[in-house]
């Protein structure tokens, strides 16, 4: 398998900016287990067979590879997982990256960070409203419109025939009834569809992703635990981007199949990797015509990530201040020049990579 756009590529990178948007919307993750609970007869433990499509793309087209790479390598803080943040009369703190997932490879953290979370005083997640549940539905059950249409609207009729269709077949694909999802906005639909059989049935069965793991963790052995966001700040998020946007990625996901495993199998391998700064590049290496969407992609990127960058950062800092810190948010928040190891350098602090 390569990445140079056939017909079948050239969805691709819809399906890698729902990805995203679930590896950098804590909320999501938590989301997709109570999506679950309508299929969770369907869903089954199933072994994960995704390809690695970047090591594929290095032996069928090394030119295209190296393209990636170079621009990977000028990404600013594109390489790392693990960072200190050092300020003068404070104990260091950690910024460490995750992903929103329940892969074994994932939630496994490498040694370097594990002695940095165990020795910390205070843990940073995105939010910790995924801990209390019902909390957090009484959240959003005040603003209604940002999970489900509250008119007349439905998903099939924001579709063309020929599109409703494959919403339809997509779904009982994957045992989800179409009536039972009409009225859901589709950033929420697409953070079911958007993942692996395995992924979702791992979630099914009450495996934490990695943020959460490490909250009960910090809870359990009496460590601080604090929260930058709220859900309804990151459904806000997703839904601050067009409608259309949403529904036209949703149905080129659907087309995509079992191709999701080989998109989620290649994030986690660069996650692993810290090649970090290689998946936005690896993205744009999808798009049939890259011209053609810059505009949504920028979209994407300003909304679901650097935003929110800066409100993290914002908030975090009164937090770091005092010492001995273990930040953990999504991975794709840390590299750029808008990325948050860049906001904590403007902020006075030195940031070096540890991993």
């Amino acid at each position: 398998m390569h990445l140079v756009p056939t017909k079948t590529d050239r969805v691709a990178h819809l399906s890698l900016k729902l990805l995203a948007a679930v590896n950098v919307l804590l909320f999501l993750s938590f989301l997709i287990v109570a999506l679950l609970a309508a299929g969770r007869a369907h869903a089954e433990m199933v072994s994960c067979s995704g390809a690695d499509m970047v090591a594929a793309l290095q032996k069928s087209d090394p030119a295209t590879y190296a393209k990636i790479e170079k621009e990977a390598a000028a990404v600013p803080n594109g390489k790392g997982r693990l960072w200190r943040l050092e300020k003068p009369g404070e104990k260091p703190s950690w910024l460490f990256g995750t992903m929103h997932m329940t892969d074994p490879r994932v939630v496994t953290l490498p040694e370097a960070a594990q002695k940095a979370f165990d020795g910390a005083n205070t843990v940073i997640i995105e939010t910790t409203d995924v801990l209390d549940q019902g909390k957090m539905m009484g959240a959003l059950a005040r603003e209604p419109d940002l999970m489900m249409f509250t008119d007349g609207t439905t998903l099939t009729s924001l579709l063309p025939p020929e599109d409703a269709k494959i919403l339809e077949s997509g779904l009982d694909a994957r045992g989800i009834p179409a009536a039972s999802v009409a009225k859901m906005k589709p950033w929420m639909l697409s953070a079911m569809v958007s993942l692996p059989a395995c992924e979702m049935a791992r979630k099914s069965a009450g495996a934490p992703v990695l943020d959460v793991k490490l909250a009960e963790q910090a809870k359990a052995s009496g460590k601080g635990l604090e929260g930058l966001e709220t859900a309804t700040d990151q459904l806000r998020a997703m839904a601050s981007l067009p409608m259309q946007q949403h529904i036209k990625g949703l149905v080129e996901t659907l087309k995509l199949g079992d191709k999701i495993n080989d998109v989620s199998e290649t994030m986690i391998v660069l996650y692993q990797r810290g090649d970090i700064g290689m998946i936005w590049p690896l993205f744009r290496a999808t798009l049939p015509d890259v011209a053609g969407d810059e505009e949504g992609y920028s979209a994407f990127e300003e909304a679901i990530v650097n935003k929110r960058n800066t409100v993290m950062a914002e908030r975090a800092l009164p937090i770091l201040a005092k010492g001995n810190v273990f930040m953990a948010v999504g991975a794709l928040h840390l590299p750029g020049a808008e990325g948050l190891v860049e906001d904590f350098r403007k902020a006075g602090y030195t940031v070096t990579a540890a991993n």
